[in-house]
């Protein structure tokens, strides 16, 4: 329980400095971070932040895991604010936090939204999930036609030792291609260009925003 003193809120203090990092580099940043909406009250979010340090807005992560080391339930109520995009200065952006990218119904519901680029910032450590992390996120992307960037943290943390993050941090193109990737074992920053104009070329191909047939899975959210 010492942990909830960690969580604020946003807009709070964290955001407020990463703004100021923001306007300073012209950057878009995501910033995860331990909401506290009231007492009692906490969720695992991102803020979204503009290149002119603008607070745009906040994503919930929506599916909470209760495994071993990861007692999330413990600490989050999942997310309430659905699956929002925000018009940064460079793109469309959407946020699927973690765990959320087993799932994809929300990796969907971003590409029906508007996303040109969904980020997934994760901590995941090497075994259960290690193999489906160049699996997952690749496949969101080539079924919905966007740019993810895939976030994973490197080390060990003392004293749990709940295992290896693998790190492995990359970005995927909308054809399902990963086109640049950080190290398994260091902290490093990755940096790639985006041809933004490859997600009409690729929808204009594989046409599964007009083929789909959402009038066939009414049922899917009732089982």
């Amino acid at each position: 329980a010492k942990w909830y003193a960690t969580a604020e809120a946003i807009p709070g203090p964290t955001t407020d400095l990463m703004a100021e990092y923001a306007k300073k580099y012209n950057m878009v940043i995501i910033v995860p971070i331990f909401e506290k909406e009231q007492a009692g009250v906490l969720y695992n979010t991102a803020a979204v932040i503009d290149a002119d340090g603008t607070y745009l807005g906040k994503y919930r992560k929506n599916h909470i895991p209760q495994i071993s080391g990861f007692w999330e339930k413990f600490f989050f109520k999942p997310g309430n604010l659905g699956y929002p995009v925000f018009q940064t200065q460079y793109a469309k952006v959407g946020v699927y936090i973690c765990y959320d990218r087993h799932f994809p119904e929300g990796a969907r519901m971003l590409g029906l939204n508007g996303a040109e680029i969904v980020y997934n910032p994760s901590a995941t450590v090497a075994g259960l999930s290690q193999y489906l992390w160049e699996l997952e996120q690749p496949a969101h992307a080539a079924a919905n036609g966007y740019f993810m960037g895939c976030i994973n943290r490197v080390g060990t943390e003392e004293p749990w030792n709940i295992g290896r993050f693998y790190g492995s941090s990359y970005f995927v193109d909308p054809r399902g291609k990963i086109f640049s990737q950080a190290s398994e074992t260091e902290d490093e920053l990755l940096v790639a260009e985006f041809d933004l104009d490859m997600i009409e070329e690729v929808r204009n191909t594989w046409q599964f925003y007009r083929d789909r047939r959402p009038e066939t899975y009414g049922k899917m959210a009732e089982l």
